[in-house]
C-alpha cells in the first residue's frame, strides 16, 4: 500500500508555507485539475514537501524549495485546452507562476529560480541551484505518481473484471 506523506504533522514545514497556504491566491489552485485524478493545490503541496524533506536530508535550503515547490503551478487555466502563440504550456506557465508569486510574496532568487526552472527537459534552460533541481526532478515524480499509477490501477480493475466477467461466462 501507498505511503502517505503527512505534511500537516511536520510543523518544521507547515512553518515554512502556512502564510502561502492562507491565501485565496493558493487556496485557488484547489478549483483546477492537475493530473486527472488530483488538483493542483494537492499536486503543489505534494512537490512542495517531497522537494522539502530531500532539501532537509542534503541540508540545503528547506524554506527556498518548500516556497518554490508550492508556487511553481501557480496558474488559474487548465493546460491542456488553453493554448499559446508564444509557446508551449511547459515554457509559459512557469513565467506566468512566477508574475503570480511575485504579486503574492517577496521571493527570493533561489526561489525565482525554482519556479522558473521546473520544467527543466521540457525546456532548455538548466537549473542555477541544487534546490531547483530537485523541485524540478519531484515535479516529474508527483506527475507519474498522481496520474500513471492511478491509472494503472484503474486499468487493472478493468481487466480483473473483464476476466471475472470471461470466467464467469464459460463455467455458466
Amino acid at each position: 500500500m501507498k505511503k502517505t506523506l503527512n505534511w500537516q504533522d511536520d510543523q518544521a514545514y507547515v512553518n515554512e508555507v502556512a502564510d502561502l497556504l492562507e491565501t485565496d491566491a493558493v487556496k485557488r489552485l484547489a478549483d483546477y485539475t492537475q493530473h486527472h485524478f488530483s488538483n493542483r493545490l494537492e499536486h503543489s503541496i505534494h512537490v512542495s514537501y517531497r522537494s522539502y524533506l530531500i532539501a532537509k536530508r542534503l541540508k540545503l535550503d528547506t524554506r527556498a524549495t518548500a516556497r518554490g515547490g508550492l508556487l511553481h503551478d501557480l496558474f488559474y487555466y487548465d493546460w491542456r485546452t488553453t493554448k499559446f502563440d508564444l509557446g508551449t504550456h511547459a515554457y509559459i506557465h512557469p513565467r506566468i507562476a512566477l508574475r503570480n508569486a511575485e504579486k503574492l510574496t517577496q521571493l527570493s532568487k533561489k526561489e525565482k529560480d525554482i519556479i522558473i526552472k521546473h520544467m527543466w527537459g521540457a525546456t532548455v534552460a538548466p537549473p542555477r541551484y541544487p534546490e531547483s533541481l530537485i523541485v524540478s526532478v519531484v515535479d516529474d515524480y508527483c506527475a507519474i505518481d498522481e496520474y500513471a499509477i492511478p491509472e494503472a490501477t484503474k486499468l487493472r480493475q478493468s481487466f480483473k473484471q473483464r476476466v471475472l466477467n470471461l470466467t464467469t461466462k464459460l463455467n455458466g
